[in-house]
């Protein structure tokens, strides 16, 4: 195991109803860092996100959190320090922003302390902030995105897990949470790791970037050699597993 890692899945593999989402991955979130999780449809990236915060039963390897084994159980992942922003601007729409944050911070039983980091997050986004008694229905989509992540700051994460956050949102408003997501990783030293379809934008900012292909990683690489070489191309094209006979 990377010694340096805050979370890692090491040789994990999960089935779906007798299909094969991952097979044995080996990924690693290091401290401080933005990492990518990137391939096509089918590639096995949210089941990644998923099993590491139990959504996903894993059938064999292991996942580390803090250099220590952990089995993940999803109503105990926010207190150990491991928050999933699943895709789909999953909000409370009948609720107001504020009470949107509230719920966040379920785990947080002081109250003054919940309302300073309700203020935190709302000065992290401040368009929320102005708009604050709004009911979440009220909002865009994109603010109702900014606001799932905002939620998800809440109980104080060393992990952000987040499930392409720019799904369905104008390239304004793609830009605008990018931004967001760079922002928190500086500001709050929270070590995310981000699925995306969203591949040129996202490259611009994270340390690190895995490449799925049928459930197992293609490439693990900086986001310049990416760039430079050929892996994206094979992969979301189908020339790889063609190459390789998957």
């Amino acid at each position: 195991m990377n010694s340096e890692a805050l979370l890692q899945l090491k040789g994990v593999s999960v089935h779906y109803y007798g299909v094969k989402a991952l097979d044995r991955v080996d990924i690693s979130l290091g401290r401080g860092e933005i990492v990518a999780i990137m391939g096509p449809n089918g590639a096995g990236k949210s089941t990644v996100l998923k099993a590491a915060f139990g959504l996903a039963p894993i059938d064999s390897g292991e996942i580390f959190f803090n250099g220590e084994a952990i089995t993940p159980v999803v109503h105990e992942m926010a207190r150990k320090g491991i928050v999933l922003v699943p895709q789909g601007r999953r909000v409370f729409t009948h609720l107001t922003i504020e009470e949107n944050l509230e719920m966040g911070g379920f785990t947080t039983k002081d109250k003054n302390e919940l309302k300073r980091r309700i203020d935190e997050a709302l000065e992290t986004f401040p368009v929320l902030r102005a708009r604050r008694k709004s009911r979440a229905r009220e909002i865009s989509g994109g603010e109702q995105q900014m606001l799932a992540i905002a939620r998800g700051l809440i109980p104080n994460p060393a992990v952000l897990l987040l499930d392409e956050p720019s799904l369905g949102l104008s390239p304004r408003m793609v830009k605008e949470v990018f931004a967001k997501i760079k922002e928190i990783n500086e500001v709050h030293g929270t070590s995310i790791m981000v699925v995306e379809h969203n591949i040129k934008s996202l490259l611009e900012f994270v340390t690190r970037a895995y490449v799925l292909d049928k459930g197992k990683v293609a490439a693990e690489e900086a986001p310049g050699k990416l760039l430079e070489g050929d892996i994206l191309e094979k992969v979301f094209m189908g020339k790889l597993s063609a190459a390789n006979g998957i």
